[in-house]
Protein backbone atom coordinates (compact mmCIF):
# COMPACT_ATOMS: atom_id res chain seq x y z
CA UNK A 1 0.00 0.00 0.00
CA UNK A 2 1.22 3.28 -0.79
CA UNK A 3 2.20 5.75 1.94
CA UNK A 4 -0.92 7.70 2.60
CA UNK A 5 -2.71 10.11 4.91
CA UNK A 6 -6.36 11.63 5.39
CA UNK A 7 -6.51 15.27 6.51
CA UNK A 8 -9.48 17.75 7.20
CA UNK A 9 -10.98 19.23 3.80
CA UNK A 10 -10.83 23.69 3.06
CA UNK A 11 -12.76 25.17 0.20
CA UNK A 12 -9.63 25.06 -1.81
CA UNK A 13 -9.94 21.68 -2.36
CA UNK A 14 -13.38 21.85 -3.88
CA UNK A 15 -11.99 21.73 -7.64
CA UNK A 16 -9.62 18.95 -7.56
CA UNK A 17 -12.73 16.80 -5.76
CA UNK A 18 -15.19 18.02 -8.41
CA UNK A 19 -11.98 17.16 -10.74
CA UNK A 20 -11.33 13.24 -9.70
CA UNK A 21 -15.08 13.12 -9.86
CA UNK A 22 -14.89 13.69 -13.53
CA UNK A 23 -12.69 11.52 -13.88
CA UNK A 24 -13.79 8.42 -11.59
CA UNK A 25 -17.85 8.34 -12.41
CA UNK A 26 -16.97 9.04 -16.23
CA UNK A 27 -17.28 5.75 -17.61
CA UNK A 28 -20.22 4.32 -15.32
CA UNK A 29 -22.54 8.03 -16.49
CA UNK A 30 -21.16 7.25 -19.78
CA UNK A 31 -22.28 3.51 -19.37
CA UNK A 32 -25.68 4.91 -17.91
CA UNK A 33 -26.50 7.34 -20.72
CA UNK A 34 -25.86 10.19 -18.09
CA UNK A 35 -22.26 11.92 -18.47
CA UNK A 36 -22.88 15.45 -18.99
CA UNK A 37 -18.69 17.18 -18.34
CA UNK A 38 -20.26 20.40 -16.56
CA UNK A 39 -23.27 18.34 -14.25
CA UNK A 40 -21.27 15.89 -12.79
CA UNK A 41 -18.41 18.67 -11.85
CA UNK A 42 -21.20 20.99 -9.93
CA UNK A 43 -22.88 18.28 -8.67
CA UNK A 44 -19.98 17.80 -6.30
CA UNK A 45 -19.31 21.71 -6.13
CA UNK A 46 -22.74 21.95 -5.05
CA UNK A 47 -22.52 19.65 -1.91
CA UNK A 48 -19.15 19.82 -0.90
CA UNK A 49 -18.94 20.47 2.28
CA UNK A 50 -15.21 21.38 3.76
CA UNK A 51 -16.33 20.46 7.37
CA UNK A 52 -17.76 16.95 6.65
CA UNK A 53 -15.18 16.23 4.19
CA UNK A 54 -11.74 14.27 4.51
CA UNK A 55 -8.96 14.56 1.66
CA UNK A 56 -6.76 11.43 1.06
CA UNK A 57 -3.22 12.45 0.43
CA UNK A 58 -0.57 9.87 -1.25
CA UNK A 59 3.13 10.98 -0.65
CA UNK A 60 1.67 14.86 -0.05
CA UNK A 61 -0.64 14.98 -2.82
CA UNK A 62 -4.67 14.91 -3.84
CA UNK A 63 -5.12 11.17 -4.07
CA UNK A 64 -8.88 11.12 -3.43
CA UNK A 65 -11.78 12.59 -0.92
CA UNK A 66 -14.72 11.06 1.13
CA UNK A 67 -17.66 12.81 3.08
CA UNK A 68 -19.57 11.61 5.93
CA UNK A 69 -22.73 14.01 6.35
CA UNK A 70 -24.73 13.64 9.12
CA UNK A 71 -28.08 13.02 9.02
CA UNK A 72 -31.33 12.81 11.02
CA UNK A 73 -31.36 8.79 11.39
CA UNK A 74 -28.09 8.32 9.98
CA UNK A 75 -24.90 9.42 8.14
CA UNK A 76 -24.32 9.45 4.47
CA UNK A 77 -21.07 8.28 3.01
CA UNK A 78 -20.60 10.55 -0.19
CA UNK A 79 -18.22 11.88 -1.90
CA UNK A 80 -16.19 9.07 -1.64
CA UNK A 81 -13.54 9.11 -4.94
CA UNK A 82 -10.16 7.85 -5.27
CA UNK A 83 -7.66 8.26 -8.17
CA UNK A 84 -7.81 5.39 -10.78
CA UNK A 85 -4.18 4.26 -10.28
CA UNK A 86 -4.69 4.22 -6.73
CA UNK A 87 -8.00 1.80 -6.82
CA UNK A 88 -7.41 -1.52 -5.53
CA UNK A 89 -4.47 -0.73 -3.45
CA UNK A 90 -6.18 -1.35 -0.36
CA UNK A 91 -6.11 2.48 0.41
CA UNK A 92 -9.87 3.02 -0.05
CA UNK A 93 -10.55 -0.17 1.65
CA UNK A 94 -8.58 1.62 4.49
CA UNK A 95 -10.17 4.82 4.64
CA UNK A 96 -13.81 3.45 4.66
CA UNK A 97 -12.60 0.91 8.21
CA UNK A 98 -11.80 4.25 9.46
CA UNK A 99 -15.18 5.73 8.65
CA UNK A 100 -16.91 2.70 9.65
CA UNK A 101 -15.59 1.84 12.87
CA UNK A 102 -16.52 5.67 14.02
CA UNK A 103 -19.87 5.16 13.10
CA UNK A 104 -20.20 1.93 14.62
CA UNK A 105 -19.01 3.53 18.18
CA UNK A 106 -21.58 6.29 18.13
CA UNK A 107 -24.49 3.61 17.16
CA UNK A 108 -25.34 4.97 13.65
CA UNK A 109 -26.42 3.69 10.36
CA UNK A 110 -24.56 4.83 7.22
CA UNK A 111 -26.36 5.41 4.25
CA UNK A 112 -24.73 6.04 0.78
CA UNK A 113 -26.02 5.50 -3.03
CA UNK A 114 -23.45 3.79 -5.36
CA UNK A 115 -24.17 4.03 -9.27
CA UNK A 116 -25.79 0.82 -11.02
CA UNK A 117 -22.93 -1.49 -12.13
CA UNK A 118 -20.23 0.12 -10.27
CA UNK A 119 -17.40 -2.02 -8.95
CA UNK A 120 -17.60 0.17 -6.28
CA UNK A 121 -20.17 -1.63 -4.86
CA UNK A 122 -18.47 -4.43 -4.05
CA UNK A 123 -16.33 -2.82 -2.02
CA UNK A 124 -19.54 -1.67 0.03
CA UNK A 125 -20.62 -4.99 0.49
CA UNK A 126 -17.33 -6.69 1.85
CA UNK A 127 -17.95 -3.78 4.53
CA UNK A 128 -21.76 -4.98 5.35
CA UNK A 129 -23.37 -2.53 3.03
CA UNK A 130 -27.08 -4.23 2.03
CA UNK A 131 -29.28 -2.90 -1.11
CA UNK A 132 -32.10 -0.84 0.59
CA UNK A 133 -33.59 0.64 -2.74
CA UNK A 134 -32.34 1.43 -6.41
CA UNK A 135 -34.02 2.87 -9.18
CA UNK A 136 -32.48 2.83 -12.79
CA UNK A 137 -29.23 4.98 -12.33
CA UNK A 138 -28.60 4.51 -8.44
CA UNK A 139 -28.52 2.09 -5.86
CA UNK A 140 -29.11 3.01 -2.09
CA UNK A 141 -27.20 0.88 0.21
CA UNK A 142 -27.24 1.07 4.30
CA UNK A 143 -25.33 -0.27 7.12
CA UNK A 144 -25.87 -0.94 10.67
CA UNK A 145 -23.59 -0.46 13.16
CA UNK A 146 -21.77 -3.42 14.41
CA UNK A 147 -20.98 -3.98 18.19
CA UNK A 148 -17.46 -2.44 19.03
CA UNK A 149 -15.42 -4.69 21.12
CA UNK A 150 -15.65 -3.41 24.89
CA UNK A 151 -19.54 -2.40 24.01
CA UNK A 152 -21.68 -4.74 25.67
Amino acid sequence: MADWEIRPASAADVEAAAELRAVVLRADLERLGRYDEQRVRQRLRDGFAPAHTRVIEVSGAFAGCVALRPAADAHWLEHFYLAPHLQGSGIGAAVLRGLLERCDRAGSLVRLRVLQGSRARRLYERHGFTRETEDPVDVFMVREPTLVMGDK
